[in-house]
């Protein structure tokens, strides 16, 4: 493994508060203080003047797809897409076929990470066996296999009486449960937010409701459990004011927007066109601006993609019948630097904070730094080139993206995971 000394780069690392133009060094595939002087001379230059350096960012809210559905992604394609989008770790959900509901399906999934991966892969279990809300998963033995969570995500848990116990059992083993907020009696056929937009296109409304209920139903439960509940892609307005309550009383309440939650809102849908169809639905101006409101003051912790892929014929259909979902790995940074930085005036350490060090902490992942002796997962990228998105020449199998044939601002160039140089200058490496 080379020696790596990445020089003139503006250096944003939130962990230290650092924002400062300086150079990195590398060892061992660790970040140390200096180099001496033979390291210096051996050592594999990076100039990154122009760019900046921060630490490799983690999206704790994808789907991968493997096992059973790598027609749309596998492991492997998938974390090829989060090195080309600047992310060095990323979770895994456990909506696979089968589902990750037992040791033997993790291991499938520890083992095609080890063998295809080029980033950090941490899987997560199911609260339920199958998903299906009716019984536990055995938690203890989930846990022991090596899941950084549980979640039924895609499939709230409706019981209130069995998440509880699942949330009992979660603080025994010292689990964050993430939770998908949604209330299936409001949502049944619904297509998109229920609003002005839903009626003039016909479609069948999804009201915020809906997420707030089960938003409210999980900060009550983590009230009488004390156990910390990671509220999964928050769309509405309401569900962020009582998020902000409910850490104002000191629960253990951790929460996340998408990138396209805080870009569109349902007037998007105007057309039809179903890489706008998600879940949760894009909501009002209101809504998003409050997701933005909850961002700037630290009630919604961190950004996620819910990188979701399906196929061309998936999404090729009537828009009530094409499945919720769109691809977001490698577009996630250049839409929150345009939204976050350039349209909201978010410092931009705010902003590499909500994507490397917030969502880190929230899972309990090692990732997030630039601290000496921590492994040397680094992103570098320029924020300010332009460059023409084409979602089916990206490194994901599928295509279903918002962003597909747009302009975007704000490119990664390299990304480093354990000082192994996985993606440079549009091309996988490793």
């Amino acid at each position: 493994m080379p020696v790596l000394w990445i020089t003139n780069a503006r250096i944003i690392d939130p962990s230290a508060k650092r924002d400062a133009t300086g150079d990195l060094f590398v060892r061992d595939g660790l970040l140390v203080d200096s180099l001496g002087s033979a390291d210096k001379k051996a050592a594999k230059k990076i100039d990154a003047r122009g760019l900046v350096a921060c630490p490799g960012l983690v999206d704790i809210h994808v789907h991968f797809r493997e096992p059973g559905q790598t027609h749309k992604e596998t492991i492997g394609s998938g974390s090829r897409a989060a090195a080309a989008g600047g992310f060095t770790t990323v979770v895994c959900m456990p909506n696979t076929t089968p589902v990750v509901d037992n040791v033997g399906t993790i291991q499938f999934i520890k083992d095609a990470a080890a063998r295809d991966a080029v980033v950090r892969i941490y899987p997560t279990g199911c609260i339920t066996v199958g998903q299906k809300g009716e019984q536990l998963a055995p938690t203890g033995s989930l846990q022991r296999a090596g899941v950084v969570a549980i979640t039924d995500d895609g499939h709230c848990v409706q019981n209130n009486e069995l998440m509880r116990r699942a949330l009992e059992y979660a603080k025994m083993f010292d689990l964050p449960v993430m939770d998908h907020c949604q209330d299936d009696a409001l949502t049944h056929d619904a297509a998109m937010n229920e609003g002005v937009m839903s009626t003039r296109l016909g479609l069948r409304g999804w009201p915020n409701a809906a997420e707030d209920v089960i938003v409210s139903r999980n900060v009550i439960l983590s009230t009488y459990t004390g156990a910390h509940i990671h509220l999964q892609h928050i769309s509405s307005k309401y569900s962020v004011e009582i998020i902000r309550r409910a850490k104002a009383r000191g629960l253990r309440i951790t929460a996340e927007a998408t990138p396209h939650h805080i870009a569109f809102t349902d007037s998007a849908l105007a057309t039809y066109d179903t890489n706008f169809k998600m879940n949760p639905p894009l909501r009002t101006e209101a809504d998003r601006q409050e997701i933005l409101a909850g961002l700037r003051d630290g009630a919604i912790d961190c950004i996620s993609t819910d990188h979701a892929p399906h196929t061309v014929d998936d999404k090729d259909r009537e828009f009530d019948f094409a499945p919720f979902g769109i691809i977001g790995l490698e577009t996630a940074l250049p839409v929150c630097l345009d939204v976050l930085v350039r349209q909201n005036k978010f410092k931009l350490p705010h902003v590499i904070d909500l994507m490397t060090r917030k969502p880190a902490q929230v899972m309990k992942l090692s990732g997030g730094t630039l601290a000496a002796g921590a492994p040397a997962d680094i992103t570098l990228f320029n924020p300010d080139e332009k460059w023409h998105y084409d979602a089916k020449a990206g490194f994901s199998k599928s295509s279903n993206s918002p962003w597909h044939g747009q302009t975007l601002t704000g490119r990664v160039k390299t990304t480093l995971v354990a000082g192994r140089i996985v993606f440079n200058d549009g091309k996988i490496v490793a």
